[in-house]
Order: structure tokens, then C-alpha cells, then sequence
């Protein structure tokens, strides 16, 4: 579970958009963007980040605050699935990252397979709907959901990518460094039961 200092500097950015979004008064404007510079204040200081760096990222952010949506993609061949290097951090991790906007998330995982990996593929099933802060993920400034999704090869080969530095396929009891704030080894672990067992239903939370 994340720390509760920063779900409380969450929450309070998150009220603060809201409020700097909807509100009509100059003087509750003010109030709000005070709140943000406490929860960026409190992010800054846990952290021994720059405030100002903070600040910025939670400026950008406008409209009504929800969630972000990151979306991974299981991909099996031979009984094991397919992991890529990340460059950012040297660990392997499924495929994924952010949805896009005007693509469905299934679209966005598919898209992101073949960029990390140089694969095709269609999506058979959705596999879990995780929350970051219930699967032991270290810390995010954002709050995010987590979706799996299983997909098949149809086409391509082995390409690694600007964000990529490799592409191979593990088995279960070979998978080596993960990057954790993508993917979890429990995750991997279930994503391997619901290959095996594909009439499992969808994980949730």
C-alpha cells in the first residue's frame, strides 16, 4: 500500500483541481491553488524533488480528476510470455504504457506491442482491472489503473524500439529483473494461470 502521506497529498491535488476547474470565485481560485502548492509542497519534500518540477506536472492536468489508465499486454507463445527491455531503467516489463485518447484501451495495448516488441497481435481477453495501490507497485504521483489484457500473435518479429532495448520470451520460472512500477512478479504469475485456464474470469482491484 502507498504511503498514506502521499494518498493524503493526492487527494488534496485532487480536490484542488476539481475546485480551481469548477469555481466561479476568485477568492476560492486562490484558496485552491493554495491547496495545490501544499500537496505539491508535502510530494516535494517526501520525495527531494523539486517543488517547482511538481508544480508543473499538476498544472498541466485540467478538467475533472480521475485516474490515468495504463494498459499492458500478456502475449504467449510456447508457453511463455513475451517481456521487453525497458531502456529507462534497464528491467523487463510487459508491453504497454498510457492509453491514448480516441483509441478504445484494447486498441492502445495492441499499438503498444508492436511498438515495444515489433509483434502483431489481436486481443483475446481482458485479464485484470488493477489498482496500482492495492498491487504493490512503489509509489506514483498519479493515481492509475492498471489494465491486462491477453493478446495473440498474428504477425511481425523481434524489433526492439526507442523505448525498448530488447524483446524475448520467458518462461515462468525464468523471468528475470521486472521494472516494477510496470509489472509485479504476482502479475506475471497470474497472467500465466489465465493462460492456462482461459474460462477464468476477469481480476479486478
Amino acid at each position: 500500500m502507498e504511503p498514506k502521506w502521499l494518498e493524503w497529498a493526492k487527494k488534496i491535488q485532487a480536490i484542488a483541481q476539481i475546485g480551481l476547474t469548477y469555481s466561479q470565485s476568485i477568492f476560492d481560485t486562490e484558496r485552491y491553488q493554495e491547496l495545490r502548492e501544499i500537496s505539491t509542497e508535502i510530494m516535494a519534500i517526501q520525495l527531494q524533488l523539486e517543488q517547482s518540477d511538481i508544480l508543473d506536472l499538476f498544472s498541466r492536468e485540467i478538467g475533472y480528476a480521475t485516474p490515468k489508465v495504463d494498459v499492458r499486454a500478456s502475449v504467449f507463445r510456447d508457453n511463455q510470455i513475451l517481456l521487453v527491455k525497458e531502456k529507462s531503467d534497464g528491467c523487463w516489463a510487459l508491453p504497454g504504457g498510457w492509453a491514448d485518447v480516441s483509441s478504445s484501451p484494447s486498441e492502445s495495448a495492441v499499438r503498444e506491442v508492436f511498438e515495444e516488441s515489433g509483434y502483431y497481435t489481436r486481443p483475446v481477453k481482458l485479464v485484470a482491472v488493477y489498482d496500482l495501490n492495492k498491487q504493490g507497485h512503489p509509489p506514483h504521483l498519479f493515481h492509475i489503473y492498471k489494465l491486462f489484457f491477453q493478446c495473440e500473435i498474428i504477425g511481425g518479429e523481434a524489433t526492439p524500439s526507442i523505448e525498448t532495448s530488447d524483446v524475448g520470451f520467458f518462461s515462468e520460472d525464468n523471468i528475470p529483473p521486472l521494472s516494477l512500477g510496470r509489472v509485479m512478479p504476482h502479475q506475471i504469475t497470474r497472467l500465466f494461470e489465465h493462460y492456462r485456464q482461459p474460462e477464468l474470469p476477469t481480476d479486478f482491484d
